[in-house]
This record gives structure tokens, C-alpha cells and sequence, in this order.
């Protein structure tokens, strides 16, 4: 029954969270991925590292998919995700600890800069008015 509720719950925090929101939470889930695989890494769990960190390279190119390539600093985005996910199919292949921290660094430093660009856009707005 609980289980059921916490996947309710789940389930509707992702169908009602912003687009800002949802990308926060792609970084969040990708991130939690990267880490779970690096602790597989040390525990020689390769099935579970291999899985864990097929999905924080599928995050990623859904984050290299619904970038917009009018805007310019989208080119640098995309290499730096290409990076990432480069970084973290190297690291599956040869259980590379280093390899898979360095594609955690890319996507954490994202993340951390995306979280402020929210925080600063929503404290420009005083009751839906911009200041």
C-alpha cells in the first residue's frame, strides 16, 4: 500500500513540475545514477554498474535531445553531455572509477548551475510580476 503511494506521488510531482523543475530533476536522477554505479564499481557489482549507468547516459541524451540549437551556448552544452556520456561508456567498459567521477563532475556542475538560474529567475518575480 505505501509503495503504491510513494509511486502516486512520484508519478504526479513529475507530471506537475515545471519544465525548469523536470530538468532539475533529470540532473538529480542522473546524478543519483552516476553515484549508485560508482559504489557498484567498488563492490564489483558490474551487472548493477552497467545498469545504473545505461541510465544516466540515456538522462543525458534526453538532456543532449531537448537542448535548443538556436541558441548558441547550446553547441557548448552538447559537448560537454557528449563528454559526460564519452567519459561514462569508457568507465563502464574498463570499471573505471575515474572515468565515471569525471562524467559525475560534469553533470553535478550542471545541475548546481541550472538550481541557481531557477532559484535567481523565481526571486525576480514578485506575485507573477517581474522586478
Amino acid at each position: 500500500m505505501v509503495m503504491k503511494q510513494l509511486e502516486t506521488y512520484k508519478n504526479n510531482r513529475i507530471t506537475t513540475a515545471s519544465g525548469p523543475n523536470l530538468t532539475l530533476m533529470l540532473y538529480n536522477g542522473c546524478i543519483k545514477c552516476i553515484q549508485q554505479a560508482l559504489r557498484d564499481v567498488e563492490q564489483n557489482h558490474f551487472e548493477s554498474k552497467n545498469k545504473h549507468i545505461q541510465k544516466a547516459q540515456n538522462i543525458i541524451t534526453e538532456l543532449m535531445l531537448t537542448l535548443d540549437t538556436n541558441i548558441p551556448i547550446s553547441k557548448q552544452f552538447l559537448s560537454l553531455y557528449e563528454f559526460a556520456h564519452y567519459q561514462l561508456q569508457q568507465g563502464n567498459i574498463h570499471h573505471d572509477k575515474q572515468l565515471i567521477e569525471e562524467a559525475l563532475d560534469v553533470i553535478v556542475e550542471f545541475r548546481d548551475t541550472w538550481k541557481e538560474a531557477i532559484t535567481t529567475q523565481t526571486s525576480t518575480y514578485v506575485q507573477g510580476k517581474q522586478i
